[in-house]
């Protein structure tokens, strides 16, 4: 493909994934209207759920690629068992640190972990602009952070906003590396339905048996049947169908950079819905992460080059799965 198809094809799935980055904002906001839901239930209800629908719905996708799947079960069951830890890493750590934090550590994070993940496996070298983009972002979530664990006032707030944050941490490696397998798969020709729907799939059936032991509050009224349907129905469903998308045009470094959108999302939510309060510190926290964003969306200038427009056609004329596979500038 040309660099103008491929910056375009950049773009579409930078929107997909901040698109997924909406809905997922929403998700610590909706937990809240069914206080009487643990984390553990909400967090295997909505990823279990939505992971078994997803791969429902790419059933025929899936049967028709099985034996390339099988010869990346390595691959597969890596993501899958990162979507299982995920959920019930990030909703434990919202319990404990609250909504703004736990969101903010556990995505904020991830860009990072992502990063490393494809250095140390893959040897990918990391652009100027990913890199200032990062910083901007992470020193947004510090802020973020900072703001929020302010509020904990006594000993015992204290440490589970600390022990919040260890589990938000975990949350945001368990993210990287779902987010590396599924684009792995994909750069391998997987479609990025059979791909998504395997990994998560496979991830919802090993939330079953948490959902089994801690799901019985979610069907105990109707609201939070109807926060549990939302959760799996929307931001998980809907959301991953996108982020799969994403993944198939831009690289996981950058879709989980592009995700920063989330806490952003998530700490305007915890303020207008949930009524927690954020000092001037959490609002320059997410206007920097709102640079982030610009800088990794923002098409990047194409320079003319000096071998001619045949050379140049020939450079950039690349099987479209190995460029979404190229880490963007």
């Amino acid at each position: 493909m040309t660099s103008l198809d491929h910056g375009r094809s950049a773009g579409v799935g930078a929107l997909c994934v901040l698109a997924a980055s909406l809905l997922w904002g929403t998700t610590g906001t909706a937990a809240t209207l069914a206080p009487d839901v643990g984390p553990l239930a909400i967090g295997a209800g909505a990823m279990g759920l939505g992971g078994l629908l997803q791969a429902l719905i790419a059933a025929p996708q899936i049967a028709r690629r099985t034996a390339v799947l099988r010869g990346q079960r390595g691959t597969v069951l890596l993501g899958a068992v990162s979507v299982a830890v995920y959920p019930l890493a990030f909703y434990s750590s919202m319990h404990l640190a609250g909504v703004a934090v736990g969101t903010v550590v556990s995505i904020g994070t991830a860009p990072l972990a992502s990063a490393l993940v494809e250095r140390v496996v893959d040897g990918r070298r990391l652009t100027r602009r990913w890199m200032l983009a990062a910083t901007l972002g992470l020193l947004g979530t510090v802020l973020l952070c900072v703001a929020e664990a302010a509020h904990a006032t006594d000993a015992a707030s204290t440490t589970g906003t600390l022990l919040g944050i260890g589990l938000g941490l975990l949350a945001a490696a368990a993210y990287a590396l779902y987010s590396w397998a599924a684009h792995r798969l994909i750069s391998r020709r997987i479609p990025s339905r059979a791909a998504m729907g395997a990994v998560f799939g496979i991830g919802g059936l090993l939330l079953l048996p948490v959902l089994a032991l801690t799901g019985g509050p979610l069907i105990a009224s109707w609201t939070n049947a109807a926060v549990g349907a939302y959760m799996a129905l929307v931001p998980m469903l809907a959301g991953y169908v996108l982020f799969g998308w994403g993944l198939a045009h831009v690289a996981a470094s950058t879709a989980t950079a592009l995700s920063l959108l989330e806490p952003a999302v998530a700490a305007v939510l915890a303020v207008l819905v949930v009524g927690e309060r954020l000092p001037a510190t959490g609002w320059a926290g997410i206007t920097l992460v709102i640079a982030c964003l610009a800088v990794l969306t923002t098409p990047a200038p194409t320079r003319p080059s000096r071998e001619g427009p045949r050379n140049v056609a020939h450079h950039h004329d690349r099987p479209a799965h190995t460029a979404s596979a190229a880490q963007e500038q």
